[in-house]
This record gives C-alpha cells, structure tokens and sequence, in this order.
C-alpha cells in the first residue's frame, strides 16, 4: 500500500507529477506544489476531461474564460472540460497543496 502523503522530496525545485493509475482509460495522478503556479502566459489546454481535489494545502486555478478565479482549500473538488484553459494562479507556499487529479475521456 502507498500514501499520498508520503515519499514527498524534501527539496522540491519544480511541482512533482505522479502517475497513480494510467490505462487507456483514466489517469490518476498525485500532484505536489510548494508554491508553484503555472508559468505567466501558458495555460493547460488539455485533451481530456480532469476532476481534480486539493487533499492538503490550498491554491486557486485562474480559468481564462471570464477570467474565473476559484480558490480550493482541502476537500474542494471541481471537474474541467477538455479544452477548458486554466492555470494554476497560486498555491500555498507555506505548505505542500497535495492534489488528486483524475484525467479521463469526456467522450
């Protein structure tokens, strides 16, 4: 058995990515930001659907449409359509934000 919440590095230079799961189906994948937001100007524009779930921590993901902001704390959960470009805008840099993100075919 595995834990989230263990097996973190210490030093944590860029965001990890973590593949739980992956088939031809669904990807599951632990993600851990320090502080990490993605780079000025690019946006996730991705080819599936993702339920994401910040588990520790906190962040908010900026949503180019309207210019949205939503901010997470633990336990929140919201689901993106592919094509749907966000960015993560900010994440606790006092503390890990461990997420779970579920990627998977809105087809």
């Amino acid at each position: 058995m595995d834990n989230l919440f263990a097996a973190i590095p210490s030093s944590l230079p860029d965001e990890l990515f973590e593949d739980i799961v992956n088939t031809d189906s669904v990807r599951v994948e632990r993600i851990v930001s320090r502080g990490h937001v993605t780079p000025e100007g690019d946006w996730y524009d991705q080819e599936e659907c993702e339920w994401v779930m910040v588990m520790k921590g906190g962040a908010t993901i900026l949503f180019e449409e309207g210019m949205r902001e939503v901010r997470m704390e633990p336990g929140d959960h919201l689901n993106i359509p592919a094509h749907q470009r966000h960015r993560v805008s900010w994440t606790d840099p006092a503390q890990d934000t461990i997420w779970l993100a579920v990627f998977y075919s809105g087809h």
